[in-house]
């Protein structure tokens, strides 16, 4: 008996108490809203929207062949772990005229996997910069229309973030350069953003059934 407890104490605890908290920020927290009301795609593919839909949003700019490692890392850390969350997609926005560059990364990433959330819009760089804008970040698109950021959009088309980041303090994006930026927090957000729907939807199910 006494051995038993020991083993309990020495190895069942610990990995309890791993569980709880590995999984409290994704069971209690809340992703912060930093800008309300976005305004949604207005540009490009008229079927690209925002609306109703768990959105990874990028800026990938002109020169897409050098940006293609961005891409490849937020296609291994983020979009292959949830694409197949019925509302969840990355949208890239691109400036006209960049079209044969997409469609080869395209190839690239479906080499790799299902691509089919994966969406780009082509825009003007005006109607780019316009829209890049509304999501009033401490952020900024370079010379090509292209920042290595990307943003969280909930199914309300508002951008959420962090407001007490360890690091930035309120953060807008997740820089897509950095493996252990995705890995470490961009992951875990994502992961937030879908419980809070998961969540919802339980509770929508559980009202529908008890009148």
């Amino acid at each position: 008996m006494k051995k038993a407890f020991v083993l309990v104490v020495l190895f069942i605890l610990p990995i309890v108490a791993y569980l709880f908290f590995a999984s409290g920020i994704n069971n209690f927290g809340r992703l912060p809203v930093l800008t309300e009301n976005l305004e949604d795609i207005s540009f490009g593919d008229s079927e690209i929207t925002l609306d109703r839909k768990i959105t990874i949003l990028g800026f990938l700019g002109s020169d897409v062949e050098f940006k293609k490692g961005n891409a490849f890392n937020l296609n291994q850390k983020i979009y292959k772990p949830f694409f197949e969350f019925k509302e969840f997609q990355i949208v890239m926005i691109v400036p006209l005229g960049n079209e044969s560059k997409v469609a080869e990364l395209k190839k690239e990433l479906g080499n790799l996997v299902d691509i089919r959330n994966w969406k780009f819009a082509f825009g003007t760089n005006a109607e780019i910069q316009t829209f890049f804008n509304g999501l009033q970040t401490d952020l900024s698109l370079d010379d090509t229309m292209a920042t290595p950021y990307v943003f969280i959009i909930d199914k309300d088309m508002s951008l959420r973030g962090r407001t007490d980041d360890e690091d930035e303090g309120t953060k807008y994006g997740f820089n897509t350069t950095s493996v252990a930026e995705l890995n470490n927090k961009m992951e875990d957000d994502v992961k937030i953003i879908l419980a809070e729907y998961r969540s919802a939807l339980k509770k929508n199910n559980a009202d529908r059934s008890n009148p």
